[in-house]
């Protein structure tokens, strides 16, 4: 696929979503009844304006916008942005062929996003009035960011102090992959996803691939594109630390949304109120934090956000721009579900397809960490994905499986 040149406000295509170039499956769609995105737009979404209904002291015109936007997703047809709301005319380009079809008619990836876009506007975020800029996700974060669970996961990290570095780094990356248990959209309807096993759950383990491109000492810079805030942004930035510490890199860059987005998305102020948890934590936990407040004030540790990471598109359309970044650091890490399916395409692919042939296009090495909660798989072996279609579970979307995914 030709390299998009786009240097739009949101950073992506000039068209609506496509499919990745030299696919032929299907883009998903959310009509299908009782599938995993039909739940997504018909329960999931509704609850959640509920939710951020009550969250928050709105006036009685964000609350008849709310309602709107309710009656429009359950009801209706896709409606365009008001041509007085920011990036109209990129997502009036995105959206082109989808508005005034069912939401359920359109691709998966691109209505999650729209639906984002707009309870956004309808809660008055990108205004000029009071509720400019203030975070609708933010009692959520913050309520699980003071939760008990964060700290006995905190206080457990003083039981590795001691341990070898190599049985440190592989914790630590098992503690960040399975941290996107915590994502609270995934909670909004499932419930908290039961403890597993984080070795019996991995799909597809190339971690000891990810090391071998992190070799001690070779002044290796990595890009970490985040994805949830609160519970497992904390182990995200404590592998940071780790790979700091020990020199397997020199210089880590954490990518961020530049907005509020898919309910617990990370943004810059979800980085500073973790790193403060950390640090205001007694034991380990306290020097992890201190380290990586050191590491951003000299530059070892940079945070950074682009208008790409809140597009409905996938990473294979990026602009020159992001592509650049990711082609002159070392690896690129992309953690989480909403990633993984940005990086192969959301679409219906035969799950034993080569996750390389997937990412071929990614400009440098990448690596997938993701706990499973949509549909979108590649790269498993074909004994194994036998053997979980056999197994009669969801263990595409329920949370209970994982993967480590690498392209050198």
């Amino acid at each position: 696929m030709a390299e998009k040149t786009s240097h739009s406000s949101d950073g992506g295509a000039d068209g609506g979503p496509r499919s990745a170039s030299g696919g032929d499956s299907p883009v998903i769609l959310s009509n299908e009844t009782g599938s995993f995105a039909w739940g997504v737009l018909a329960k999931r979404h509704p609850a959640l304006i509920q939710q951020v209904r009550d969250a928050f002291p709105y006036g009685p015109r964000q609350h008849e916008a709310l309602d709107a936007l309710l009656d429009e997703i359950t009801n209706g047809v896709i409606e365009p942005l008001d041509p007085s709301e920011p990036n109209h005319g990129q997502w009036a380009a995105w959206g082109r062929e989808h508005f005034g079809r069912s939401w359920f008619d359109a691709p998966f990836l691109w209505a999650e996003s729209y639906f984002y876009r707009r309870l956004l506007d309808a809660i008055e975020y990108f205004g000029t009035g009071p509720w400019q800029g203030v975070d609708p996700f933010a009692p959520f974060k913050r309520a699980e960011l003071r939760g008990t669970a964060v700290d006995e996961e905190l206080r457990a990290l003083d039981t590795l102090a001691d341990a070898p570095a190599d049985e440190r780094a592989t914790a630590l990356l098992h503690a960040s992959l399975w941290g996107n248990r915590a994502d609270l959209g995934f909670r909004v309807t499932e419930g908290e996803a039961a403890p597993g096993d984080a070795t019996g759950g991995l799909v597809a383990d190339d971690s000891a691939l990810l090391w071998q491109l992190l070799p001690t000492g070779a002044g290796a810079t990595v890009a970490v594109v985040a994805d949830n805030a609160g519970r497992e942004l904390i182990p995200d930035l404590i592998l940071i630390d780790h790979l700091l510490l020990h020199r397997h890199a020199e210089r880590i860059v954490l990518h961020v949304k530049p907005y509020p987005y898919y309910v617990s998305d990370a943004m810059t102020a979800d980085v500073v109120d973790c790193l403060r948890r950390l640090t205001e934590a007694p034991g380990e936990a306290g020097g992890i934090g201190g380290r990586l407040w050191n590491a951003m004030a000299t530059g070892r540790l940079a945070v950074r956000t682009h208008p790409f990471f809140c597009a409905p598109l996938p990473y294979e359309e990026m602009p020159t721009d992001l592509r650049e970044e990711f082609a002159a650091g070392t690896l690129t890490i992309l953690k989480g579900d909403l990633n993984y399916r940005r990086l192969v395409g959301d679409q219906t692919w035969d799950a034993t397809t080569p996750f390389a042939d997937r990412t071929a296009y990614f400009p440098g090495a990448v690596a997938a960490l993701r706990t499973l909660k949509s549909d979108v798989i590649v790269g498993l072996e074909k004994k194994l994905l036998d053997s979980l279609e056999q197994s009669g579970t969801a263990w595409r979307t329920s949370g209970t499986h994982a993967l480590i995914q690498v392209r050198p």
